[in-house]
This record gives C-alpha cells, structure tokens and sequence, in this order.
C-alpha cells in the first residue's frame, strides 16, 4: 500500500471528515445496530424487509467508515500560498468572467475529498480547476467543459 491515494484538503476540510468520522462510529453505528437488533424481533429474517433495510445501511456506514479513515490517513494539508497571492493555487478562492460579458463566478479551488459545488467549492480535478490552476489575475482561460469551451478572465484570487 505504499502507493495510496493522496487527498489533497484544507486544515478545515481534514477537521470535518473527522467530525464525520466520530459520527459515524459513535452514533451512527449503534442506531444501525440497534435497528438491527429490533428488526430481528420481527421474526422471519428471510422475509423481513426492516431487517434488509438495517443491513443495508449497516453496510453503508461501514464502508463510509472504511473511506474516510483513508482519507484522513492519506491526507495533505494544503498551505496557503503567501509567495504568489495573485496565482490560483490550491485552496484558493479564484473569481473569473466569462467572456465577452457572462456573470461574476467565484470558486474556492479544493481537494476531491471536500468538494461540494452548491457551497462554491470545486474539486482540483474539475475541469475548471484544471485550467485555471497556475494561471494569474488577469489572465484569459480557456476552459473545456462538458457543454463545449468558454473563454473566462481571471479577476480575483484569495
């Protein structure tokens, strides 16, 4: 296993998978099994559906466990870069233009592991990410979507 995944992520983004984390094995896990226990005093496990369904999630549960662990494990911190504070970069939050006259966007450029596009925060595999990445305030980016290219302008990093 020497080879594992990285999950590049926030000091913030690593604080709540933890808090995810101890959720699931503090809380989480003993409603699963309590459901469980009751299910079983349903009778017939092979025609039980409340039985079915507890083990589903007891499932479920556990392999999110299992991934987050990892992730934790596997994590690395991105620091914020202070050398170049008008380059995109990891962790920063980028606002462009689409040109020639779109609306203002800002995204905060993060890990896979803590994206979340409806909280404005986009994995660094994205294909937005991947463009903007490296590129300064100012710049004009082309950038490859599923819908087709769109020309932005960088007009603000943080």
């Amino acid at each position: 296993m020497a080879n594992e995944k990285q999950y590049p992520m926030t000091k913030e983004g690593k604080e709540k998978l933890e808090q995810e984390l101890e959720y699931l094995k503090t809380v989480k896990r003993k409603e699963v099994v309590e459901r469980i226990k009751i299910a079983r005093g349903f009778g017939d496990l092979s025609e039980n559906s409340e039985y079915d369904a507890a083990k589903d999630e007891q499932a479920f549960v556990e392999s999110r466990i299992q991934m987050l662990e990892n992730m934790i494990r596997n994590a690395v911190i991105i620091e914020e870069d202070k050398e170049n504070p008008d380059v995109v970069s990891l962790g920063k939050s980028v606002t462009f233009i689409e040109l020639p006259d779109g609306e203002e966007e800002t995204y905060t450029i993060v890990g896979s592991a803590e994206a979340d596009p409806f909280e404005g925060k986009i994995s660094n595999d994205s294909p937005i990410a991947k463009s903007l990445l490296g590129r300064r305030i100012g710049d004009e980016v082309t950038v490859q979507t599923p819908g087709g290219e769109m020309l932005v302008k960088i007009v603000a990093v943080k």
